[in-house]
């Protein structure tokens, strides 16, 4: 039993609470919540949001081949080609968000069938292994260990706990008192392109993920198809592809990281569901092109309150979180985007400065 344990400390996620009376009054307020949006419809999918969704997709990608088949191959247009096609792969990773959610149906089977056509097809990468990871990021984020999204201390130190034990320790082959300087010119161009890639295929690997293996070929055999005749060749329309992924990780990663690397990283707290993601979770000010561009996360509060809400229905549950958060005394912080931009940058260089400090210090002198 205690060597069972062992193995599934790193699973905890909380206690089960026989009787509803146990429950702290934030609990149970946030469960009164939940159940008035639930009955206010906002759990509800609009299918045609889903449908405009998917073609705006289509007409990005559309218009990311037809660029280079009507203007050639020269830098302009293979340029303009790759912003199109960007575009779609990031708005795609968006669009699959919510099927990997399971926010579109109570139907797990349908669910599941359109995730895995968004995520394998659309976009090349395992569904399975998506879920894998993001589930395990909901059910403790920012929880080091717990949470692969932010257990990246061999590159880069979050929080305050964690640098200061590892200054303490002489732990770190980098200098994490530069990480804010080298994050910029390595995570968000070479997350997607090396690390996703990489991480993915060992999944797929290790758990003999096959049918999504199999899905993932009809990615690579369109692309083939589009772009390696006009271009030239094989590793032509790899160039492309590898280049366009860069893209799409820039996009991708400094929106993923600004809802959650400024906010608390620590080990496991223990608490509740709601002051948790509140304490690990931040918001973008809304506006139509907010909206877009981030796909509804810049709304990541509701998004973490509430994971299976349709993305479409975030800005519907704002303001009776935002009542919530004050009846509990809870902080609920809202940015202006390039706000939220630039406090990656400086919570990764508060952090190297905590880690650089127990280095100098020493572990008997710094607590």
């Amino acid at each position: 039993k205690k060597f069972a344990r062992g193995y599934m400390a790193k699973y905890y996620i909380g206690d089960v609470v026989e009787e509803e009376r146990e429950l702290p009054e934030i609990s149970k307020d946030f469960l009164r919540l939940r159940d008035d949006l639930m009955q206010k419809g906002l759990f509800k999918a609009n299918p045609w949001y889903y449908i405009l969704f998917f073609i705006h997709i289509a007409l990005f990608e559309v218009l990311g081949v037809l660029i280079l088949w009507r203007y050639g191959t020269g830098w302009l247009p293979w340029l303009l080609s790759s912003i199109c096609l960007a575009t779609a792969q990031t708005q795609a990773g968006w669009f699959q968000h919510d099927f990997g959610h399971r926010s579109l149906s109570s139907n797990t089977r349908l669910n599941k069938l359109l995730h895995c056509f968004t995520m394998p097809i659309m976009k090349g990468l395992s569904g399975e292994w998506w879920n894998y990871r993001h589930t395990q990021h909901h059910a403790k984020p920012n929880v080091f260990i717990k949470d692969p999204d932010i257990t990246i201390s061999h590159t880069f130190l979050l929080g305050k706990t964690i640098p200061a034990k590892w200054g303490r320790e002489r732990r770190g082959w980098l200098p994490f008192n530069l990480q804010h300087k080298y994050f910029v010119l390595t995570m968000p161009p070479l997350l997607y392109p090396t690390y996703f890639h990489i991480d993915c295929a060992i999944y797929m690997f290790k758990k003999r993920e096959w049918w999504d293996a199999i899905w993932m070929t009809s990615f690579a055999l369109r692309w083939h198809y589009f772009f390696a005749s006009v271009l030239g060749g094989f590793w032509a329309s790899f160039r492309l592809y590898f280049f366009v992924r860069i893209l799409e990780s820039l996009w991708f990663t400094w929106t993923s990281q600004m809802n959650h690397v400024p906010m608390d990283v620590d080990y496991d707290q223990k608490r509740d569901w709601a002051s948790m993601q509140l304490a690990t979770t931040c918001n973008v000010e809304p506006g139509w092109f907010s909206d877009w561009f981030l796909g509804h996360l810049n709304y990541q509060i509701e998004h973490h309150l509430f994971p299976t809400m349709p993305s479409h229905s975030f800005f519907k549950a704002q303001p009776y979180v935002q009542e919530f958060c004050r009846k509990h005394g809870l902080n609920y912080q809202l940015k202006p985007l390039w706000t939220a931009y630039a406090d990656i940058v400086r919570s990764l260089k508060k952090s190297g400065e905590i880690w650089q400090e127990a280095w100098e210090m020493g572990p008997m002198k710094y607590d």
